[in-house]
């Protein structure tokens, strides 16, 4: 049995076969997520709808915040495929296998395939990879482009060519299309300081002002920033370069706010389930330093880290940037972890606050204060049934199995939990959670779309109801005849603002509702109102 499991999880095709269930299952059935892929799906699809392929618009205004690569690919895809939810999230799905891939055959290189096949499965079950692989956003295509730029960097300090050289330059302008800026500050960060502490700083010097590379680069990259300045004037770049990057440094963007060693917390947690490996990557400083990969992979984290441990706004997938090298370190340490406590403590854990989960909604609750708080507790906790428990205490028994499984190794246990877990999230948590977060927005759009009704969104931003409803739905207040999208706790608020107006409740389901404005005195029938279901569902 142990020869066979072995041999197993040193099989590329297990690799494969990880990568489909881990990234592409269930991926055309789950609903958009609002903000993220909301607004990424809604600006791809008025790209599409307008013919507009240079700037990008969510809702009719403007949208900043990213550069255009991944609304291309998403344009592409969506082109192919129709407006569906696989449709958007196709071009991360294949990123995030590119991604996988490229670690594996860096790894074999210069190992053995079990080792690049323990890095890459590593990578893959981790829960927020796992994540992003199915986000319409564009996390996975810029950590496969910064994967493959470091990746060849250190390619380059072992056998240094212009070959590689133009390789680098043409990945970090097409990071920069995708992302901006740090897809050239880190690479050329860290390349500096490893290139320093080798030694070699002029070969360093030599490849940053190698200056068929930035042609190359600015040959890429900058004819679309012309081309949207044209467009838009200044507007992009001052957003875009001056608030979407410089201002997450100094400031909080969109409440995303940490607190002191907010990385240090969140790292075993973007890792799960190989959180108890962490630890054991801390060798003594002789034998990192003594080998150059290992140096320039814990230089590769400690620069992103370091970088954003200090930043004002911070966020879980900001420390991915960083966490291709600690795959890599995980697998050529995987026999280090000999502790089946350490190994499985953590994934019990999480499992412990998933099975408690209900339990912690309910203490939640008695300091929510608004109406929309309220009511996605309310239906958060109705859904956590039976069901619910069963998965997640099933989940529980087969960790405790793999503790108690005899010559199974931790490691290749933790692998084994991966899919345990991805299971357990997939099947259990997800649908619950998008039940009570996205599912009554899709619905909705989706009745918003059918009857044909005109729809403002007031004080409201959910812009996957634009995509379902498929047309831009204007943020303002609602006129005589118009139907508002809202959340629950703003209908107080608009009766507020229309005092001399009457709303009719065409669709509410959790925390959010369909509400058509009439002039107080004219009758629903009188103001060509049809009756509309409550909701589409149970």
């Amino acid at each position: 049995m142990t020869r066979h499991l072995e041999r197993l999880l040193g099989s590329p095709w297990l690799l494969v076969a990880l990568i489909l269930f881990s990234f592409f299952w269930r991926a055309a059935s789950i609903p958009l997520y609002d903000l993220d892929e909301g607004a990424f799906s809604e600006a791809t699809r008025e790209m599409l709808a307008s013919g507009d392929y240079l700037a990008t618009y969510m809702d009719g205004r403007p949208r900043y915040d990213k550069p255009i690569l991944i609304y291309w690919l998403q344009a592409a895809s969506v082109s192919l495929f129709g407006v569906t939810e696989m449709a958007f999230r196709l071009p991360s799905m294949l990123a995030a296998s590119g991604w996988m891939f490229a670690i594996f055959f860096f790894v074999r290189q210069r190992f053995d395939r079990p080792t690049a096949v323990a890095a890459a499965l590593m990578a893959t079950l981790a829960l927020n990879v796992s994540i992003i692989a199915q986000a319409a956003t564009a996390d996975a295509l810029l950590n496969l482009l910064l994967a493959l730029t470091f990746l060849d960097i250190y390619r380059y300090s072992e056998n240094p060519g212009k070959g590689l050289l133009y390789r680098i330059y043409f990945l970090m302008a097409l990071g920069f299309l995708t992302k901006g800026p740090v897809s050239v500050v880190f690479p050329l960060a860290v390349s500096g300081i490893f290139f320093f502490s080798l030694g070699r700083t002029r070969d360093w010097l030599r490849a940053i002002f190698f200056l068929p590379g930035w042609a190359l680069f600015l040959c890429l990259a900058l004819p679309w920033y012309i081309a949207v300045y044209f467009e838009q004037g200044p507007a992009f770049f001052e957003q875009f370069f001056l608030h979407h990057n410089l201002g997450r440094f100094s400031g909080v963007i969109h409440g995303h706010s940490g607190f002191p060693g907010y990385y240090f917390v969140m790292l075993p947690l973007v890792v799960m389930p190989f959180a108890g490996l962490l630890p054991r990557l801390l060798p003594g400083v002789r034998e990192v330093w003594a080998d150059p990969l290992q140096r320039f992979l814990w230089l590769w984290l400690g620069v992103i880290f370091s970088v954003f441990s200090f930043s004002n706004t911070q966020l879980p997938h900001y420390i991915l940037y960083g966490c291709t090298p600690v795959f890599i370190l995980m697998a050529l340490h995987r026999e280090r972890l000999q502790s089946r406590a350490l190994a499985y403590l953590p994934l019990l854990l999480l499992f412990g606050v998933l099975l408690f989960l209900p339990e912690i909604l309910g203490v939640a609750r008695h300091y929510a204060t608004r109406l929309y708080e309220l009511s996605l507790f309310d239906e958060g906790i109705r859904l956590l049934d039976e069901g619910y428990r069963a998965a997640v205490g099933l989940g529980v028994l087969a960790i405790l199995a793999l503790w108690f499984w005899p010559g199974l190794r931790p490691w290749q246990g933790l692998v084994l939990g991966g899919v345990v877990q991805a299971l357990v999230i997939s099947c259990a948590f997800v649908p619950v959670l998008f039940q009570v977060m996205q599912i009554p927005t899709k619905e909705a759009g989706l009745l918003a779309r059918e009857n044909g009704w005109s729809v403002v969104a007031y004080q409201t931003n959910m812009p996957s109801f634009s995509v379902y409803r498929q047309a831009i739905t204007p943020r303002r207040t609602p006129e005589a005849g118009e139907v508002a999208f809202l959340r629950v706790d703003k209908l107080e608020r608009l009766r507020q603002d229309l005092p001399g107006f009457e709303f009719d409740t065409l669709y509410q389901r959790g925390a959010v509702m369909l509400v058509r404005a009439r002039v107080k005195g004219v009758s629903p029938v009188g103001a060509g109102l049809k009756p509309a279901p409550t909701s589409l569902g149970p």
